[in-house]
């Protein structure tokens, strides 16, 4: 049976208006349960019953039941061996969780700060294996392109609530970021498919709007009709074409430009109870890039795409432009992308010959995943290295 549609339509402005003014009154703690938040934030009835469908199924109450029963039943069992057995110490320390997701703060110069991140772990803690994981796995090989924003001293305004509630989830979860054998992983928590019904399967970042924001703007940024148009395929809520479009240059001030700018596609395969923008069009993928030269001339953005079925390697066949950029797993997990490879080694293998990796930086991970934004360039282009 269809879910019913929300009670009040949805103002993504007046959503992203109240929770800046709200003073993190919609973010849970001790006085405030997460289906109190989730209610209040989006306005839902207080007793409501939607079924928040992903992998499984689960609703507001059974979540926070869920929530409260902490570690019970193995809900917070994260960190485990190749053979899913605890390693030592099983759980991360408070200051442990905190290290790991000020890593995402906007004010932050990512390189510099995992860096950081790294030299101040204690040997034998959970963070050093964090650490040591997601600095093997950062790379820019684009650093002439000024793709990274730098540390800025005064604070960057950046209102982004995904990632102020991704925050609360690694506290209550005790998540303190992905290790090797995060790969193993294949349990998840109650939390995400609200999570993902709300906002999507993926937080941007400030880093990650920077990047991508930066490789559409033209050669010479005065002329902004000139800028490159992104792609959002498979863009589901459209929380990240959302964002982006408040990220870009704040003139020209015409609203067309920034839509015209940031196009979301999805098929509408997938139903979500949170729509943040009402222009997406509904089309599949590939067709669409079918039907305008491969998506010549413009940036192909693939958030989380689905691992089932022949999307993403239709999709990524079909685009005939010179960037790529896709936010999922950097392990084998086969939570998006394929089921046996991530989308790195897809790339390496079947279009070699054509791109290369330009820059691959950790995004948030929710608990039991391992995110990243990859960005692959053609191949003699103007970002390729080669060039």
């Amino acid at each position: 049976m269809a879910e019913p549609p929300p009670t009040v339509p949805f103002d993504a402005d007046a959503f992203i208006q109240k929770w800046s003014q709200s003073n993190g009154a919609y973010i849970p703690s001790p006085g405030k349960s997460f289906r109190q938040c989730i209610i209040e934030a989006f306005d839902l009835p207080s007793d409501d019953k939607w079924v928040y469908r992903a992998q499984g199924e689960t609703t507001l109450d059974i979540t926070q039941r869920a929530i409260d029963a902490k570690r019970r039943n193995g809900m917070h069992n994260w960190y485990h061996d190749e053979d899913g057995k605890p390693i030592e110490p099983p759980h991360p320390e408070p200051s442990e969780i905190t290290a790991y997701t000020s890593l995402f703060h906007p004010d932050v110069s990512l390189p510099k700060a995992l860096k950081a991140f790294k030299a101040s772990a204690k040997a034998n803690t959970i963070r050093a294996q964090v650490s040591t994981h997601l600095e093997s796995k950062h790379h820019n090989s684009l650093t002439s392109a000024g793709l990274l924003p730098t540390k800025k001293k005064e604070p960057r305004q950046h209102v982004n609530p995904y990632l102020d509630l991704w925050v609360y989830s690694c506290e209550e979860l005790e998540w303190a970021g992905p290790i090797p054998t995060t790969t193993y992983t294949k349990q998840s928590h109650h939390i995400l498919p609200h999570l993902y019904h709300h906002f999507g399967c993926l937080v941007p970042t400030y880093t990650a709007l920077h990047i991508i924001s930066k490789l559409a703007q033209p050669l010479k940024p005065s002329l902004h009709p000139s800028a490159t148009p992104i792609l959002d395929i498979g863009s589901g809520t459209g929380y990240w074409t959302y964002m982006l479009r408040t990220f870009l240059p704040s003139t020209p001030v015409d609203a067309s430009w920034r839509t015209n700018t940031v196009v979301a596609i999805d098929s509408g395969a997938s139903a979500y109870r949170t729509m943040w923008i009402g222009d997406t069009v509904r089309q599949d993928g590939a067709a669409y890039l079918r039907a305008r030269e491969g998506g010549r001339g413009c940036i192909l953005l693939l958030v989380y795409p689905q691992a089932t079925g022949a999307f993403t390697a239709s999709v990524l066949r079909a685009y005939e432009g010179d960037v790529v950029v896709v936010g999922g797993t950097q392990n084998g997990n086969g939570f998006t992308g394929f089921t046996g490879e991530s989308v790195e080694e897809w790339m390496s293998r079947e279009r070699r010959g054509e791109f290369e990796l330009g820059v691959r930086v950790p995004l948030p991970s929710f608990a039991g995943k391992d995110e990243a934004l990859c960005v692959f360039v053609r191949r003699g282009s103007r970002w390729s290295s080669s060039a």
